[in-house]
C-alpha cells in the first residue's frame, strides 16, 4: 500500500464507490467532512455509490438523505435508488421466490451458529436484512479471532458465501458480491459496462470484505484503519490514507479533486 500522495487519479474519472462502516463513518455516524466530500464529488459531476454489507432496512434513511446516487446493500444483493421524479426504490439481484427460499435457509443456519458457537450472536441490525445474515464480532459483541474463523467455517460448510467486515461476519446464498453489485448498479442506472471502464472508477474501503474491490479496481484506496486487517489482506488497496475512517475518506476526495492530501 503506497501513500495517498503518490496516487495520480485517472483522467476521465466517472465515479466513486465507497464502503460505509469505518470508511464514511466514525464511531457509527457519518462525519461532516465525509458528508461534504460526498457532496463535493456530486458537485464535480461524478457518480457516487455506497456499497455495504449493512442491511437494506438500515440503509434506507441514508439513501434518502446522503448525496449519493445509490446504496448497494447486503453485499451486492439489493440497491436503493432515486429514479427521477420518484421516491426511493429497491432493486433486487434475486427474484422473490429465490429470496424467500434462501431467507428460510439462512435463518436455520443463523440459529445453529448461535446455539453451537459460544458468544456468537446475530447483529443488532438483523431485522432489516432481506437477503443475508450477519453475526456481530466487533460492533456490540466481541468475538475472538478463533471464534470468527469457526463461524466462517460453519457458514461455508452450509454452502454460504461468507465475508468479514470491520464489524460483522456476513453470509448469503448466491454468487453476488460487492463487485457484482457494483457492476449491476452501473448497468441498471447508467447503461454502462463497469468491466470495460474499471480504470475510470475509484473504490474506497477499510476491511477484508473490500478485497474483491481492491483486487479489481486499479484506483483503490484504503482508509488508514485498514492497518488493523493488513496481515489478513491477500489483495490490499493500492493506496492508503494518513487518516482514519471519515477523515480518511475526506482526504481521498480532497486529493482526487484537488491533488492535495
Amino acid at each position: 500500500m503506497r501513500p495517498l500522495s503518490q496516487w495520480c487519479p485517472p483522467h476521465g474519472l466517472i465515479g466513486v464507490f465507497t464502503d460505509i462502516d469505518d470508511t464514511l463513518t466514525t464511531n457509527g455516524a457519518i462525519t461532516p467532512d465525509a458528508w461534504q466530500a460526498l457532496a463535493n464529488l456530486q458537485a464535480a459531476g461524478l457518480h457516487v455509490v455506497a456499497v455495504t454489507g449493512r442491511p437494506v432496512g438500515w440503509s434506507e434513511p441514508f439513501a434518502q438523505r446522503w448525496p449519493v446516487d445509490a446504496i448497494v446493500a447486503e453485499n451486492g444483493a439489493v440497491a436503493l435508488v432515486h429514479p427521477h421524479g420518484q421516491g426511493l426504490r429497491k432493486l433486487y439481484h434475486q427474484n422473490a421466490v429465490t429470496r424467500a427460499v434462501n431467507f428460510d435457509r439462512m435463518q436455520q443456519v443463523l440459529a445453529h451458529i448461535e446455539q453451537t458457537i459460544p458468544g456468537a450472536k446475530r447483529s443488532q441490525d438483523s431485522s432489516g436484512r432481506e437477503t443475508d445474515i450477519a453475526i456481530d464480532h466487533s460492533e456490540f459483541t466481541h468475538l475472538a479471532p478463533e471464534a470468527i474463523d469457526q463461524v466462517v467455517r460453519t457458514l461455508q460448510e452450509a454452502g454460504m458465501t461468507a465475508t468479514v467486515s470491520s464489524i460483522h461476519i456476513n453470509a448469503w446464498f448466491g454468487g453476488h458480491s460487492k463487485l457484482t453489485g457494483a457492476q449491476w448498479i452501473v448497468e441498471q442506472l447508467w447503461g454502462r459496462d463497469l468491466n470495460a471502464e474499471m480504470d475510470r472508477w475509484v473504490y474506497v474501503g477499510d476491511s477484508t470484505n473490500d478485497q474483491v474491490m481492491f483486487e479489481h479496481f486499479a484506483h483503490s484506496v484504503g482508509v488508514a484503519n485498514i492497518r488493523r486487517f493488513e496481515a489478513q489482506l491477500k489483495h490490499p488497496p493500492r493506496y492508503i490514507t494518513a487518516q482514519e475512517r471519515g477523515a480518511g475518506f475526506a482526504q481521498t476526495v480532497q486529493h482526487l479533486l484537488h491533488g492535495q492530501v
